[in-house]
C-alpha cells in the first residue's frame, strides 16, 4: 500500500512537472482563491494547462537551455575516429617496402587550451540567456493570469448589467404603452410619443451592446483557457454580488519587490550577458591555444595492424593569431559596448516603468475605492427615494409612469455601483501583475 502510495506522488510530482515550466509557488496563485469563485479558479488552472503562449515560452527556454549545454560542450576536448581506404604509387626501395593499398584507422583528439577562459565566458553568456528566457517566460505567466482574471470579472459586470437594463428595457416599453394609449386620448403631443419610442430604442442598443460585448468577452475568455470559443455556452461563470476579495491590499510595496519583477530580472540578466560579450570581445585580440593529437593504425607498413611498428603518432600545440583581422574585431568590440550600453539604459527604464507602474495601480486602487464609496452613499439615497415612490404608488399619489422612471433611476445608479465595484477588483488583478504577482 505504501509502495502504490509513493508511485502516486512521484506520478503527480512528474506530471507538475511537464505541465509548469515555472514554479507554480512563485506565481501566488492563492491570490485569486480570495475570491472564493470556483469558476475562476477552473479558468485559471485550464490557463496553465492549456494555453498556447505558455507552451510556446516554455519551448524558448528549453531551447535556450539546450544552448548553454551544447556551448559547454564546445568547452570539452573532442575525440573522433574515421576509417580510410589508401591507394598509392611509390617508389621500390631495397630496405623498405611499402604496400600499394592499404586501410587508416586515424584517432584524432583535439582541444582548445581555455587559457584566458574565453570559452567558460561564452557559455557564461548563453546561460544568462536562458536566465532571461525563464524571466520572460514568467511574465507571460502573470499577464496571462491577469488578462484570465480580468476578463472574467468583466463578463461578471456585464451579466450583471445585462439584467439590469433588461428591466430597464421592460420599464421603457411600459411606460411607452402608456403612452400610446394617453396620445390617442389626446393627453400628450406627437413629441412626447417619439420621446418615448427614441427611449425604448437606446435602451434595446444599450443592451444590445452589452450582450455583444458579453459574448466577445466569453470568446476571449475560451482562447485565453486553451479551448474553443465554439463552446462558450457551456461556460459556466459565478456572480458579481458575491464576488469579492477576503484578502488584504497593501497601501504600500517594498522595493524589493518591485526589483525582483520578471522584467526587471530579465533586463538585468541580459545586461549582465552584454558585460560578459564585451569581455569575450576583448579576447578576441589574444591568440588561440589549440592541442592537437593523432594515432592512426594501417596496413601500409610492416607489422600487424594495431601493433606500434605500423602506428603512427603525433601531437601539435601551439598558439594560433589571426592575421589582416584587427579592423573586424575592433568593430566587434564597438558592437558589444554599444549594445552593452544600450541594454544599460534598458535595465534604468525598465526599473522606472517597474516603480511607476506600482505606484500607478496603489494610486487608482486609492480613488476607485473612494469612487465606489461615493457611488454606494449615491445608491443608498436613490434606494430611499425608490422606496420613497413605492410608497406614494400605493397611496396613488404618483402615476405608473412616474414610479417606473423613478425605478429606472434606482438601476442605473445600481449599475453605476457594479461598475465601480468591478473597476476596483480589476485594479487588484493590475497590482498583482505589477508586483510580479507577490501580492
Amino acid at each position: 500500500m505504501r509502495i502504490k502510495k509513493l508511485l502516486l506522488v512521484l506520478v503527480l510530482l512528474f506530471m507538475a512537472q511537464s505541465c509548469f515550466a515555472v514554479d507554480i509557488q512563485e506565481l501566488n496563485i492563492e491570490f485569486f482563491n480570495r475570491f472564493n469563485d470556483e469558476n475562476l479558479n477552473c479558468y485559471i488552472q485550464d490557463a496553465l494547462n492549456n494555453n498556447h503562449d505558455l507552451k510556446k515560452a516554455g519551448y524558448v527556454v528549453e531551447q535556450y537551455r539546450q544552448q548553454t549545454k551544447y556551448s559547454l560542450g564546445k568547452e570539452l576536448p573532442s575525440f573522433s575516429v574515421s576509417t580510410n581506404y589508401l591507394g598509392i604509387k611509390v617508389p621500390e626501395l631495397d630496405t623498405f617496402q611499402l604496400k600499394d593499398n592499404a586501410f587508416i584507422l586515424p584517432f584524432m583528439a583535439s582541444y582548445e587550451a581555455d587559457l584566458l577562459l574565453k570559452n567558460r565566458d561564452k557559455t557564461k553568456s548563453v546561460k544568462k540567456s536562458w536566465e532571461a528566457a525563464k524571466f520572460n517566460e514568467k511574465t507571460i505567466y502573470l499577464a496571462l493570469l491577469t488578462d484570465v482574471a480580468t476578463v472574467y470579472t468583466n463578463i461578471l459586470q456585464y451579466d450583471d448589467l445585462i439584467e439590469r437594463q433588461t428591466k430597464i428595457v421592460k420599464n421603457q416599453e411600459e411606460i411607452l404603452n402608456r403612452s400610446i394609449k394617453k396620445y390617442e386620448r389626446g393627453v400628450i403631443s406627437l413629441t412626447e410619443l417619439n420621446n418615448a419610442k427614441k427611449s425604448v430604442e437606446a435602451g434595446k442598443s444599450s443592451l444590445e451592446k452589452l450582450q455583444k460585448e458579453r459574448e466577445t468577452a466569453m470568446m476571449q475568455l475560451a482562447v485565453l483557457t486553451g479551448n474553443s470559443s465554439s463552446n462558450i455556452a457551456d461556460m459556466k461563470v459565478g456572480n458579481l454580488e458575491s464576488f469579492e476579495y477576503s484578502g488584504v491590499i497593501p497601501d504600500e510595496i517594498s522595493s524589493d519587490v518591485i526589483f525582483s519583477r520578471p522584467d526587471v530580472k530579465m533586463a538585468e540578466a541580459n545586461l549582465e550577458k552584454a558585460k560578459i560579450d564585451v569581455r569575450v570581445a576583448k579576447k578576441e585580440f589574444f591568440p588561440r591555444f589549440n592541442i592537437v593529437g593523432v594515432w592512426a593504425f594501417n596496413t601500409i607498413a610492416p607489422g600487424t595492424f594495431f601493433s606500434w611498428e605500423s602506428s603512427l603518432a603525433a601531437i601539435l600545440a601551439g598558439a594560433t593569431q589571426d592575421i589582416f583581422k584587427g579592423g573586424m574585431k575592433v568593430a566587434n568590440l564597438k558592437i558589444q559596448k554599444a549594445k552593452y550600453e544600450e541594454l544599460f539604459e534598458n535595465y534604468n527604464q525598465t526599473n522606472l516603468e517597474a516603480v511607476k507602474e506600482v505606484n500607478t495601480s496603489l494610486c487608482i486602487i486609492k480613488h476607485d475605492k473612494q469612487i465606489e464609496n461615493n457611488t454606494k452613499s449615491e445608491l443608498n439615497y436613490e434606494t430611499q427615494n425608490f422606496q420613497n415612490a413605492q410608497k406614494k404608488l400605493r397611496q396613488g399619489v404618483i402615476s405608473e409612469p412616474e414610479y417606473l422612471a423613478e425605478e429606472n433611476k434606482f438601476i442605473n445608479t445600481q449599475t453605476n455601483y457594479a461598475q465601480a465595484k468591478t473597476q476596483r477588483i480589476v485594479n487588484y488583478f493590475t497590482l498583482y501583475k505589477a508586483v510580479g504577482g507577490q501580492l
